[in-house]
């Protein structure tokens, strides 16, 4: 059986040379082309070198080929490949999508997808670039401050996408970020919007301040705290989350379920009262669950707000409520 297996994963063609590469994009060009950049050493390729096996005997008008990517660096460097496995695929020797990682169904969806969708006529070409800008346009300015980065800030997946959040958080800047890896039409796309070749990119309402190199000048010149907005302090933080609600409640859980019996005990109190009141489950939130101790001067939770004023723990709430105080404060009449 193991025989079989490696027989079939043999079939795969492979791409030995740049020039060998050039020759399969020219003789391909009027079908797609798979290619499964890959390395000997890792095990997760060898996996998906079957599951292509097996999309080549569902898809036989579709080419499959592997190229070492280590082998090869010349075509790696050109399709920036910095991890595998990689597949880029191609029509009319231009490359029209990109799947990093090994991830199987995503593979079979895209494969099947460009399998079944014809070459475009040039209106909608024009149509659908058309649409893409307009996508672009509402990407960056989905956030005052939008970073496009390959990755995610917890798991950046190249170094200058890494020191760009490593700068950013230094200087307490709050930004949302895109994984230009998860959306090959963003990847290619905001390079011609922007005109900037390269990622990552940083973008303030909408405009382009640059790439990594610009950020670090800014740095440099004390200009970038002026022009991207800052997180806010935590303690602005907590005087908005004490005053979200007329009551709030800060404890381990939520209304629905308490992961402590101090918390449960307090809202059945809160219950009984028939006052609305909303919850913030500290457990989830580790800044503001040691922050509010210091900003409030109480170092125990569950811990009870009214107009963001700070009423007490358990204790004095059971204590408010059997000399009949606690309905009147909850009301906001003491």
């Amino acid at each position: 059986m193991a025989g079989a297996a490696e027989a079939a994963v043999a079939a795969l063609e492979e791409v030995g040379s740049a020039g060998q590469f050039e020759e399969l994009l020219r003789l391909k060009a009027k079908s797609l082309l798979v290619v499964h950049f890959w390395a000997p050493w890792a095990p997760q390729c060898a996996q998906m070198n079957e599951v292509m096996t097996e999309l080549a005997k569902e898809h036989p008008q579709v080419s499959f080929v592997k190229l070492e990517a280590e082998g090869v660096p010349e075509v790696s460097e050109k399709y920036e490949i910095s991890s595998v496995p990689t597949f880029l695929f191609f029509k009319n020797s231009q490359k029209i999508d990109r799947l990093d990682g090994a991830h199987a169904p995503e593979l079979t969806k895209k494969v099947q997808r460009h399998a079944s969708s014809g070459s475009f006529p040039p209106s909608a070409n024009e149509h659908l670039k058309e649409d893409l800008n307009l996508r672009l346009k509402k990407l960056t300015h989905a956030a005052p401050c939008m970073l496009f980065m390959k990755g995610t800030p917890q798991e950046p997946r190249c170094g200058f996408s890494k020191q760009m959040v490593e700068i950013l958080h230094k200087h307490n800047i709050q930004f949302s970020s895109f994984d230009i890896f998860s959306d090959e039409e963003v990847r290619q796309g905001l390079k011609a919007y922007s005109n900037w070749p390269t990622y990552p990119q940083l973008y303030v309402s909408g405009e382009l301040i640059g790439g990594l190199d610009i950020i670090k000048e800014l740095e440099a010149s004390e200009e970038l705290d002026t022009i991207c907005p800052k997180a806010p302090k935590l303690e602005e933080r907590l005087k908005v989350l004490t005053n979200k609600a007329s009551v709030m409640l800060f404890m381990k859980g939520n209304k629905q379920e308490a992961k402590c019996g101090f918390s449960k005990q307090i809202l059945e109190i809160l219950n009984s009262t028939g006052v609305e009141y909303e919850t913030f489950d500290i457990l989830e939130d580790e800044e503001v669950r040691q922050g509010l101790k210091a900003y409030s001067n109480w170092p125990t939770y569950p811990q009870l707000y009214v107009k963001g004023e700070l009423v007490g723990g358990l204790d004095i709430v059971k204590e408010l409520k059997e000399n009949g105080e606690l309905l009147p404060i909850l009301r906001g009449e003491n």
